[in-house]
């Protein structure tokens, strides 16, 4: 297949070592694409000098002779730059960092988590505006080297600097992986929201021979981490699974085969929906711990409220550009992890997940099929011209 500037583009990010929280020269890349097309690019750096992520927020303006700001509308891309580690090299194929094409497949780290998305984004905005340079449409870019990581120093960041000066937009697409065997065959009209729990349960440590002497916090757990995995938490709804509450690590004891440990600490986490809220279900967690009268010390993170984007005007344009371009009835899920998505809904009132196949990422030799990369561009693009007009 010709190397097509969205290939190009895509190739060039790949080559860029940018794991986690390195950005390894993308947004500068990106800016200098980005300016020609009349866009003000702002750079925000945060976090530790050690660690510094890098984020871009480019906007584009309409002309003076558009309508005024008030009736002005807004569509902003996001993605992240940065990648996950790359895992051992010797099990790769090819260098992840060297973009190649074997088999009618890219590979290379970030081709489809998600490089190739930021270039069909670019792409897509270039063809648009060469074609409608007087759109009335605001476009938009956000843009992180902070997905992969904790998070704490991009999307969020540069999300709350855009409240702080009263400035939102309409409409968001995140270019995450959401599709499953052809791009555009599925997008995310919303996610679960994520809160963890470090939960640590006071026994009194003793020899085991001398039980009466001690006392067991893991015997004392047992019966309500029983009545916890058997909760109902919800039912879910039309648009999301019931909530699911799982252990993902349980620590006791000191290694030793005949002490009686002190302490036992279990990590869980919910992943829940609109039907519950962090309060109510840390409420009902905590009911239950003190029922069986167990002496604890809990912390709590909420990674992120879950979203929805019921269907509307950025849903049904991105229905008509999937289906134009590919032919594809696309199906509406809010399955899988947490994006930055998270963050932005809490500024933007329509905001959807679109990008290509997601079988590969995080894997080692990640790769998108090459004939998935310019009907992704296209459909950008479309959804570009259908929300111009809306």
């Amino acid at each position: 297949m010709s190397h097509t500037p969205t290939r190009a583009l895509a190739e060039t990010l790949i080559a860029r070592p940018s794991v986690t929280p390195l950005d390894s020269g993308c947004i500068d890349l990106l800016s200098e694409r980005l300016v020609p097309l009349g866009f003000a690019c702002e750079v925000i750096d945060s976090g530790p000098a050690e660690f510094r992520v890098r984020n871009l927020w480019a906007k584009r303006l309409p002309a003076s002779t558009s309508p005024s700001a008030s009736s002005m509308r807004t569509l902003v891309f996001a993605g992240h730059t940065d990648v996950v580690p790359t895992g051992p090299l010797n099990e790769w194929s090819s260098d992840p960092f060297v973009p190649t094409e074997r088999d009618g497949k890219l590979y290379g780290r970030g081709a489809s988590d998600m490089k190739t998305s930021i270039a069909a984004f670019v792409v897509a905005v270039e063809e648009f505006i060469a074609a409608q340079p007087d759109t009335p449409l605001a476009i938009g870019l956000l843009l992180t080297s902070d997905e992969e990581g904790p998070a704490l120093d991009g999307t969020t960041v540069v999300v709350e600097q855009l409240r702080a000066r009263g400035e939102g937009f309409d409409w968001c697409i995140v270019g995450e992986p959401t599709s499953v065997t052809q791009t555009g065959d599925m997008i995310k009209n919303g996610r679960r929201g994520t809160m963890s729990g470090k939960l640590t349960v006071k026994g009194i440590q003793g020899h085991i021979a001398y039980p009466h002497l001690a006392r067991n916090p893991i015997h004392q757990l047992a019966p309500a981490l029983d009545e916890l995995v058997a909760i109902e938490w919800d039912r879910g709804n039309a648009y999301f699974p019931p909530t699911s509450w799982q252990v993902s690590n349980i620590h006791g004891g000191t290694g030793a085969s005949n002490i009686i440990p002190g302490t036992v600490v279990v990590d869980f986490n919910f992943r829940f929906c609109t039907e519950s809220t962090p309060e109510s279900l840390q409420t009902r967690l905590e009911a239950v711990l003190k029922k069986h009268g167990l002496d604890y010390d809990l912390a709590w993170t909420l990674g992120g409220r879950p979203f929805l984007t019921q269907p509307g005007p950025l849903v049904e344009a991105v229905q008509a550009a999937i289906r134009a371009e590919t032919g594809l009835e696309t199906e509406l899920s809010t399955t899988g992890g947490t994006s930055d998505g998270r963050f932005i809904a809490t500024l933007c009132p329509e905001v959807i997940e679109l990008g290509p196949p997601n079988a590969s990422i995080h894997k080692i030799d990640e790769h998108i099929q090459l004939s998935d990369i310019e009907p992704l561009k296209n459909i950008y693009r479309r959804v570009l011209e259908n929300l111009s007009r809306s």
